[in-house]
């Protein structure tokens, strides 16, 4: 009978310096690691690309003392792989290209599903990223900027919804998007699909 050593122990050995537990919890979670991201990439030299990079920041991460272990070392490895996918689209913007031959083709201009997919996926990230920005603001620059963004209030409505001047609510929404874009460019998010 072989006795599986759980992931929680192999990270706790990894730290302590043994290599071989990495190495042990990269083969164990292989396959499905890498069948994640292929069913997000659709490309093999992309996938590998992408575990790679997973498993850097994942020793870099367990290297600093950053990780905390809950039981959950495989789901943490996921998003790390699911994030560093939505990076990706992000940076290289894939859109199908469309070549001018002296064939005409139709289904060449036509959408492609997986694009659209990837949209909404990269779509998803951005709107989570930027709810936790939110949640950083100081209340009263939350308050005007939900109000403004997302509920479409007049600078007049909120006025008289939060009883400050117009001039206040235009300075409260001012300090909420300089806020906001130092909180993106502190943590190198990108916000655009």
């Amino acid at each position: 009978m072989v006795v599986q050593i759980e992931d929680s122990q192999l990270v706790k050995q990894y730290i302590q310096g043994d290599e071989r537990a990495i190495e042990a919890l990269i083969n164990r979670h292989n396959s499905r690691l890498t069948g994640f991201i292929y069913s997000k990439v659709g490309d093999r030299e992309l996938t590998e690309d992408i575990f790679q990079d997973t498993f850097m920041k994942v020793i870099r991460t367990l290297k600093k003392g950053a990780y905390n272990e809950e039981g959950k070392f495989l789901p943490w490895v996921m998003r790390i792989a699911h994030n560093l996918v939505i990076d990706h689209f992000r940076k290289h913007n894939r859109m199908p290209m469309y070549n001018s031959k002296e064939s005409y083709n139709i289904f060449s201009l036509l959408g492609d599903d997986k694009l659209n997919a990837e949209k909404q996926l990269i779509k998803e990230q951005i709107d989570s990223d930027l709810l936790k920005m939110i949640k950083e603001l100081p209340e009263d620059q939350q308050e005007v900027l939900e109000m403004r963004i997302y509920k479409d209030m007049s600078f007049k409505e909120i006025s008289d919804n939060t009883g400050v001047s117009i001039n206040t609510a235009l300075g409260r929404m001012r300090y909420a998007l300089i806020n906001l874009r130092k909180l993106v460019e502190a943590n190198s998010i990108v916000l655009t699909n």
